[in-house]
This record gives structure tokens, sequence and C-alpha cells, in this order.
């Protein structure tokens, strides 16, 4: 039963009033104010517009007690304190052109915002001036002060939500705000690895203990954000990352992104920028996970740290007060040169399997409780060795002067030394008809043939249905499919890519289509499924891969089927011909499902393995 609203009365008419100041910067906070980490994306965008070169945040509790950023940037005017306390009051446009934006901030609603509902303190300093300070706290603002600091900006927030106390039973617990807070600084310093980054949390009192910390990069900007993103995601990420760089009609795409060997089981690590501003945008997921599509498995998701600079003309960043979601003006360009770019820089890594492989495999042979290795120090020089070696087996001391490096062939007869100096080496040995071992000249590649000549087979078949185009088969009677309107329309205008993978589509009046021609690979279908299937894919991602996905299905069945099988015993020549063939084809370091089709174990780590070093 609905109640009568309490500001209605019986048989009067609604009462139109003009809400005041307090109120008005309230409700625009719980735009702008959603939890800590948005007021600490909001302090850190001005300390970033005002050109610092190093910014320290400092919180405690999570931020609900304390949020501070202290930044060396250009600082403001004591005079123009108060001015930037009230609402749509900015320096970073004159508001004759909302489109051409240059700047993260430029709403004029985070600051007074934040005085809206906690304890604001804002010191700063211009040159050649000398330091004010102002306080506002539940919106009342108070008088300009003299203070002291020597250059920039201190903005400090205490008692997030006091003013609002209902928002506080909305946050989390205070570990899971700071780590939000975290996530918030580490993706702007993502954006601007030239600048110094610090995070410390101080609750309890004290010191407090260093959270994140980066230093400023210098060198080129590639060299610069492959140094940042090493500091930010890791060395692992770094190392087994490929370059990305790539231009089309006035946008330009940088940064990094991951093999596909190197993948996450969720998409926590995905880092979408535009224009510099961190950005959670469906457009450019959906072009991330159409460039992986063929590469991972469903329950595999990239990792990637995206960069995509273009006239700001061209993006409107003001769909919404947190200024997290953006448009484009032509999407379409933007996902083809995304999907292009990464598209390409895989297939340029050639048969490149990430070095975590060989780490896990390592790991793996490692006893899970490693003593004391007490033998290490009493190991025999190796004079006292060779003359061991010499009186036990006099026909082996020839062989102990570089004994970590022989190999005997079990495969055949030996192979030209020059294979060695390929990539994957020359094959000595089959283990268990399933696993060819490789040496290389610094170490060994142990290749699982069966995965291996799968992914041959495979993109052997879409090179050739990319040649012949996807074969259509008729239907003898149309399938008819009524949907609504708008989702007729939406599904007509993805016509043109859905005809060139076999699925021929026409308008068939009011909000049906007809099915003409589906894919002939995928044999006898349910159009009406697939049209829904692919109806609710372009309504979540923008686009849909679900035609590809089936025909790309049925040539990996076809390529597991018609690859080289488990069990089987391989000649010696045969084996070094598939690793030759891995080393010219793009992608074959996984297999159809994202897995590694072979691990390469340096022979120094195989030595430490065994106490040789």
């Amino acid at each position: 039963m609905n109640t009568q609203a309490p500001n209605m009365r019986p048989n009067a008419p609604p009462v139109i009033r003009q809400l005041d100041e307090a109120s008005i910067n309230r409700i625009a906070a719980g735009e702008v104010v959603e939890r800590p980490a948005s007021a600490v994306k909001e302090l850190v965008e001005n300390a970033l517009d005002a050109g610092a070169r190093r910014v320290d945040v400092t919180i405690a509790d999570g931020g609900k007690t304390l949020i501070r950023v202290a930044d060396d940037g250009c600082g403001i005017a004591g005079a123009d304190l108060p001015l930037a306390l009230s609402r749509h009051a900015t320096s970073k446009i004159d508001g004759s052109d909302l489109l051409n934006i240059h700047t993260f901030g430029f709403r004029g609603e985070a600051l007074p915002s934040l005085g809206a509902v906690g304890r604001l303190t804002i010191t700063s300093r211009m040159a050649g001036q000398d330091a004010a300070q102002i306080a506002v706290s539940g919106g009342q603002i108070g008088a300009v002060r003299p203070a002291a600091l020597n250059s920039g900006t201190v903005v400090e927030l205490r008692d997030l939500f006091h003013a609002t106390p209902a928002r506080l039973k909305f946050l989390r617990t205070d570990r899971a705000e700071g780590q939000a807070i975290a996530d918030v600084v580490k993706r702007l310093a993502m954006a601007e690895p030239f600048v110094a980054f610090t995070l410390r949390d101080v609750s309890g009192g004290g010191e407090g203990r260093m959270v994140f910390r980066a230093d400023a990069q210098s060198g080129d900007l590639f060299d610069a954000l492959h140094g940042r993103l090493s500091g930010v995601l890791g060395t692992e990420f770094a190392d087994n990352s490929i370059r990305i760089e790539a231009e089309r009609d006035g946008l330009h795409l940088s940064g990094f992104a991951a093999l596909p060997t190197y993948s996450r089981g969720a998409a926590v690590a995905q880092f979408l920028f535009v224009n510099g501003r961190p950005v959670r945008d469906k457009l450019l997921i959906g072009a991330l996970r159409a460039a992986y599509f063929d590469f991972l498995s469903r329950d595999r998701h990239p990792v990637a740290a995206l960069f995509v600079d273009c006239d700001p003309t061209l993006v409107d960043v003001n769909v919404h007060p947190a200024k997290s979601e953006v448009r484009f003006r032509d999407p379409g360009t933007v996902r083809g040169l995304i999907v292009g770019a990464l598209r390409a820089a895989l297939a340029g890594s050639g048969h490149r399997a990430s070095s975590t492989v060989a780490g896990a495999t390592l790991g793996a042979m490692r006893p899970e409780t490693m003593g004391a290795r007490v033998y290490q120090m009493d190991r025999p020089s190796a004079g006292a060795r060779a003359a061991a070696y010499q009186a036990q087996a006099p026909g082996f001391a020839e062989m102990q002067r570089d004994f970590s490096a022989r190999v005997e062939d079990t495969a055949g007869e030996r192979t030209q030394g020059p294979d060695e100096a390929l990539p994957l080496g020359a094959a000595r040995a089959q283990v268990h008809e399933n696993y060819i071992v490789a040496q290389t000249e610094t170490g060994i590649v142990i290749v699982d043939q069966h995965a291996a000549h799968e992914r041959l087979v495979y993109e052997r078949l879409k090179r050739q249905m990319a040649d012949t185009g996807v074969a259509a088969q008729a239907l003898l009677i149309p399938e008819i499919v009524e949907l609504s309107d708008s989702d007729c329309a939406r599904l007509l205008d993805h016509a043109d890519a859905l005809s060139r993978l076999g699925l021929t589509i026409e308008p068939f009046g009011g909000g049906a289509v007809a099915v003409r021609e589906t894919p002939a690979l995928l044999g006898e279908v349910n159009a009406k499924a697939m049209i829904l299937d692919i109806l609710d894919e372009l309504a979540d991602q923008g686009d849909s891969m679900t035609v590809q996905a089936r025909l790309e299905a049925i040539l990996s069945r076809v390529a597991c089927h018609g690859s080289i099988r488990s069990g089987r015993r391989m000649r010696a020549e045969e084996m070094n011909a598939l690793l030759r063939e891995m080393e010219a084809t793009p992608h074959s370091g996984q297999c159809n499902h994202g897995r590694p089709t072979y691990v390469e174990l340096k022979l120094s780590d195989i030595e430490r393995l065994f106490g040789r070093t």
C-alpha cells in the first residue's frame, strides 16, 4: 500500500520550492562523492591540473576520518579561495566550449561538494604571494586566514559524510575503502608517469605505513610508461607485455598489452584511459575482449593498460558528474583501432609465451619444504671434483669441464648444431609420446605436441576461411523472427558485418527480420535463438561475436581432430618440422584455449634446482 508523501497535503496542489544552497551541495555531493575513493580522485585530479610534479596522499580509517592531498602545483591565490568553494566556479574552462576540454576537472563541483558533506580545509600558496587558508564545515565557509606553506596546495578533508550520517551506513570496511583509494591512486599514477605519487595510511596515529609509492619516471613516454607499469602492475606484467602503438583518423592508441598466456580469472587488470583520464567504458572493454577473443577461453581475461588520445572535440567526457564514462563521436573507428592494433601486436609476438609459465614449472619441481642447504657450504672445489671423476671413471673426466651443457641424443641422429640457435631449438627426445624435449643454446624447451599442432592447424584453417570467405547456406524457407522496433533497428545496423560471416538478414516489415542465409559450417541452426543471442551481446557490449565464436569453435574442433594425437611416436625430423612451423606461425605460443603450448627452462634455472650454482 502506498503511503502519502510527507510534503503532500490532502486536496492541495504540490508546492514548488527553491532549495537552499546547502541542500543543493549535498545533492550534488551524492553524485560526485560516492565514497572516500571518489574524494581522493577529485582532489588528486585537481593537483594534476595544477601542474603538480609530486602528489602525496594521506588517509586514515579508509578515508572516513582523514583524507589529505598535498601537491607542489601552481597553488591558489588567497583572494580566490572563497570562490574556489563556490559551485560551478573553476579555473579549468571559461564555459564557451564544453567539448574542447583539456583538463581532468571542469564542472566546479568537487570542492563545494566535499565541503558540504565533511570538514574541509584548504591551504595554498601561489608563487610570489603569501600562503592562505580557508575552512568549510557542513557547507559553512569560514574566513580566509594567513597560513604557513612553502608552495603548492594542501587539501585536508576530515570526517567525511559527518553532515549526512546516513551515507556512512553504505560505506564498506576501512580495509575495503582503503583498497578502493589505492586503486584510484594507482590508476592516476599510470596516467601520469612523470609525476611522483605516495599514499600513506596513518590510521591509529604516528607515521603510519606507506601503502603505495611511485617515483617520477624519466626518458621518453614509452620508457616512462613501461617503468611506471612495472612499479604499479609488477615486473611480471612488464616482462610479458607487448608495446602497442597505432593511429587512425585522428585517434592515437598507445600502451602495453599482456600475452594471452599471461591472463587473469577476472577483468580486474584492464586499465583504460582516454586523453589521460581513467575510464570504465563498455565500448573500450568490448574492443579489448574482441581483440583477445580467439586466444582466451571464456573464463580468462586479458591484462592491458591502453591509452586513447584524440582531439577533445571527438569525445564527450561530460556524460556523468563522476566523469568515468565517455562518448566517442565515431565509436566504430575507436573499436576498429583497438582491435586491429592489438591483433597486429599479438601476431607480431609470434610464438612467444609468457615467462610466468617457466616460473610455475620450476615452482612445481621444487620440494614444498626447502631445508637449509648445508651441502652447498661443503661443496668440493672444481679441482677436487675433477680428481674424484678421474678416480671413479677415467673416461668420464674429459666430460666434466662442460658437464652442465652436455646432452645426449635420444631422438634419432644428432641434428645440425645451428638448430640449437633457433628460438625453439633442436628436438632431442619425445617423452610419454606427448611431449617433445628440445635443446636450445641457453636451456631446454618442452612442447605439448598435440596442443602445438592443434594451434597450427587452427591458424591454417582460419587463413583459408579468410581467403575464401565464409560459405553461406540459403534457407529454403526464410525464418521470420519477430522483434521490437528498437531491437530490429539495432540488429540491422550490423547486417553487413553479419553477412560477411555468412548470416544474411533482411527487414520484413514492422519489427520483424527475415533470416535468409546461415553459415554452412554450422549446419542446421536455430536462427531465432542465434538472433536473440546476438541482440543480447549487442545490448551489453555494443558488438556481437556470437556468429564468429560459433564458426571458430567449429574450426577449433576440426583442428583438434586433425592434429597430432597424444600417444603418437614422432621421428626426429617430424619433431623438428613441428618446431620450425611453430616459430613461423603467429599465436603458436598458446593453444586454442589459451594454455601454453611450450615451456622454456633456462639452464641456469635447471642448475639451481640441482644445487649446481
